[in-house]
This record gives C-alpha cells, structure tokens and sequence, in this order.
C-alpha cells in the first residue's frame, strides 16, 4: 500500500514537471515563497509593515502554480503575504527555450 502510494506521488511529480517545462516559455518571472513556486507575466512586491514587522504582500497575474494537489494550476490573479523572504527572477529568452 505504502509502495502504490509512493509511486503515484513520484508519477504525479513527473506530470507536473513535463507540465512545468512546457508552459515554461509563455512566462516572464519566476516567484519562489517559502511556501510555492510560481511562473508569472507580472509581478508586483509590496513590503508593508504592522506593528514593528516587516511581511511582503506579492501579487501576479497570468500565473501558473507548482502545485501537485492542485486540479487547476493556471491563475488569473494571485495574492500572498509573506514573512519570509520573496524571489522574483526575470527569465532570460535563452532560458525559454530550453
């Protein structure tokens, strides 16, 4: 049972990877949380502060999520607070085309 539940989450892995690497080229920023990994066309970073802490409000739209729990993966609009840090890379065209 243990072993049928092992090879169903590393099949639904490769899923999201292949998935991963064909809508790789329809987006500009890679987002990376604590939390998730995101691909999106824009990316906008707010650092607010409350009460002497410092979180960061991060919103994208035209997203995709890496999420294997996930049925629907393509977002129109996304919003996250985070405490933690926040990376936004701008994919490079050769990087697109991998």
């Amino acid at each position: 049972m243990e072993e049928d539940l092992e090879r169903y989450e590393s099949e639904v892995e490769l899923k999201l990877y292949k998935e991963y690497h064909d809508v790789l080229p329809m987006f500009t920023y890679v987002v990376e949380t604590e939390r998730r990994f995101y691909l999106a066309n824009v990316v906008n970073i707010d650092v607010r502060e409350v009460n002497g802490s410092v979180y960061f409000e991060v919103e994208m739209k035209d997203a995709w999520v890496w999420d294997m729990f996930r049925p629907a993966r393509f977002l129109e609009h996304v919003r996250v607070l985070t405490f933690r840090d926040v990376n936004v890379e701008e994919l490079e065209k050769a990087e697109l085309s991998i």
